[in-house]
């Protein structure tokens, strides 16, 4: 039941129909707004006199609107007293609000189920019911949170089939399950430094508002949860390496704002512009969304390269050798130039005996000295008669061997989206919504990295990116969180060492081979994480509650007694509510065991397991071999 002061305050605020989607309030909007000093939004408020005596400071010559009380209470007190907000208060779940640059959050994402967080959910998907939950972390909250961790249920997969290993050598190509953020500090033990290219397609935040547990980030939440990714991964590249990063127009202006300060706005490379489809949408409400937007950094510009592009069999067609001179294919190239120099206006006369001078206004590119020295070189051409105007024999083998990419990219080129899903179809795994073409990869890889080197893609999804790179020769790392690892990305890795045919592999000669290591990050509260998530009643989650009090490891500042379908706050909330509470409870810090805590007899690891993990982090032991 609304009290007087949130009455009066929706009655203000329904005369501002943009602060109001659907029912609910943009209240972001509305603090924006605020903070901007929005006259008439102010003038407003304080004409309410309910308002006015309740946030306003009368002084002898006017009045002062306490802003910042205002929108205190508008984000997290009276005006959003609703069930929920009021038993998260009261267990002690709160949060403060910082501008991001200053903004030393850490923000931990839980997927909910298989469908959240592929990278690149954008707006012409079909919408599914996508559920994230988070955990925001003030710095001094964090103390183990980033310690390596333990690697566990370890598998190499090569053309032998699959087996277990128990040490890693430098030359393998690594997957990684477990959460981004936390896998990215444990690859800092040993890849800090080395990582050549890094491709990205993180989720695209195309939500208006709201972040709790819904399908959207909260604008600055987003930003945060970016930011902690991209300190890390800057960390990971080598001195010359990039990284390039899919985004799409809801985000691209605002992650090029963070990436400046991250990288370096100096660093910036280019924004390349990703034609993506090939039809546009008739039924789009403005615009029909046709591109993606791919951020291109590198970690220092002044030594960054950048290789070319292959020339086309097209360009070559053009270079032809009529005169069988040794040196190849070549094509005429003008002579005369259009800046004018009297010292190069000169007659030339042909083998034919015709004389033959610039057009009007030209004159010639070189003196006729050097004209003289070019034809004692055959380098000038006056046709099979010698009666030509004479033109500079350029050849093939003497030009830039490669081509000089654009910022435009269209899908004739590297593909689009309809093709990528084909390409999943036709490997026969389990289907994925959201992948990126194998073509698209190619050129990135190709532009960013060079056999051998180290790839990375933290937002691994369908392991495009990887399945690119083993048949590009370079070596990969992948991370992702969702189970389809296990029925999409790892089947589909396991087919292109068997030499599967689709994607690029014609292209590049792809007949099969390479292989790779799988582990996970050894689950501490992330499997009761996961227990939360599958629960689909309330009497599931009041039998977790029980073996969570009893083994799980909570939030000191949370009173978890006061979790129970016996509180009726907590019963009246709704079960993703229940779930994001249950998450919100667990100390973020425990999520994984940490590394230093591996020989605890609790745990009762195997001893393959810590050989392999001593191998992972170069610690000096005496290694045995379970292969």
């Amino acid at each position: 039941m609304e009290t007087k002061i949130q009455s009066e305050i929706n009655h203000v605020l329904k005369q501002f129909p943009e602060y109001w989607e659907d029912d609910s309030l943009l209240k972001n909007k509305v603090i924006d707004d605020l903070r901007n000093y929005k006259k008439e939004l102010i003038e407003k408020l304080l004409s309410n006199e309910t308002i006015k005596n309740t946030y306003s400071l009368k002084l002898e010559n006017g009045t002062i609107f306490k802003i910042e009380d205002f929108i205190s209470m508008l984000r997290y007190k009276k005006y959003w007293e609703n069930s929920y907000t009021r038993y998260s208060n009261e267990i002690g779940l709160t949060s403060g609000d910082k501008y991001l640059k200053y903004n030393t959050d850490v923000v931990i994402d839980f997927p909910h189920k298989d469908c959240v967080l592929e990278g690149g959910m954008t707006k012409e998907e079909v919408r599914k019911d996508e559920v994230y939950y988070h955990k925001v972390l003030a710095k001094e909250e964090i103390d183990i949170m980033f310690s390596p961790k333990v690697l566990t249920n370890i598998t190499k997969y090569d053309e032998n089939g699959e087996r277990q290993i128990t040490e890693f050598v430098d030359t393998e190509n690594l997957i990684l399950k477990g959460n981004n953020l936390i896998a990215l500090h444990t690859l800092k033990e040993r890849f800090a430094g080395k990582v050549k290219l890094i491709y990205i397609d993180p989720p695209y935040n195309t939500g208006n508002d709201s972040f709790r547990y819904n399908d959207k980030f909260n604008h600055s939440t987003w930003l945060t949860f970016m930011k902690n990714r991209l300190e890390v991964a800057r960390e990971l590249l080598t001195n010359d390496g990039s990284i390039w990063i899919n985004i799409d127009d809801d985000e691209s202006h605002y992650l090029k704002i963070l990436c400046d300060e991250i990288f370096g706005r100096n660093n910036f490379i280019s924004n390349i512009i990703w034609k993506k489809k090939y039809s546009p949408q008739n039924d789009a409400r403005f615009f029909s969304d046709m591109h993606d937007h791919i951020l291109v950094y590198s970690k220092d510009k002044s030594i960054f390269k950048l290789n070319l592009l292959p020339r086309s069999q097209e360009m070559n067609k053009r270079y032809i050798n009529p005169d069988n001179d040794s040196r190849g294919p070549w094509k005429p190239g003008d002579l005369s130039v259009k800046t004018y120099n009297a010292n190069t206006d000169y007659t030339i006369t042909t083998p034919s005996g015709r004389q033959v001078n610039p057009p009007k206004g030209y004159c010639w590119r070189v003196s006729k000295e050097k004209l003289n020295e070019m034809i004692a070189e055959n380098r000038i051409w006056f046709g099979e008669d010698g009666n030509n105007v004479p033109a500079i024999k350029r050849f093939l083998s003497e030009v830039k061997q490669g081509v000089t990419p654009t910022t435009i990219w269209d899908y004739s080129e590297v593909s689009h989206n309809q093709e990528a899903r084909r390409e999943i179809l036709a490997l026969s795994i389990e289907n994925f919504s959201t992948p990126k073409p194998e073509r698209l990869l190619r050129r990135i890889i190709h532009l960013g990295s060079n056999e051998n080197d180290i790839v990375l893609d933290f937002f691994m999804g369908s392991a495009t990116t990887q399945a690119v790179a083993m048949k590009m020769k370079r070596r990969f790392i992948g991370i992702e969180q969702m189970d389809y690892i296990e029925t999409v990305s790892i089947p589909r890795l396991k087919k292109v060492i068997e030499g599967e045919q689709g994607g690029i592999s014609k292209d590049v000669e792809w007949t099969g081979g390479g292989s790779f290591v799988y582990a996970e990050l050894y689950p501490l509260n992330q499997k009761y994480v996961d227990l939360i998530q599958k629960t689909n009643s309330d009497e599931e989650i009041e039998n977790l509650i029980g073996r969570i009090k009893e083994s799980a490891y909570l939030d000191f500042k949370i009173s978890f007694d006061k979790v129970t379908n016996n509180n009726s706050d907590f019963a009246s909330l709704s079960l993703n509510e229940k779930k994001d509470i249950l998450i919100q409870a667990l100390d973020a810090n425990q999520m994984y065991l940490g590394y230093s805590e591996m020989d605890d007899e609790q745990y009762d690891i195997p001893e393959q397991v810590k050989q392999f993990n001593h191998s992972f982090y170069n610690k000096k032991k005496d290694v045995k071999h379970y292969e």
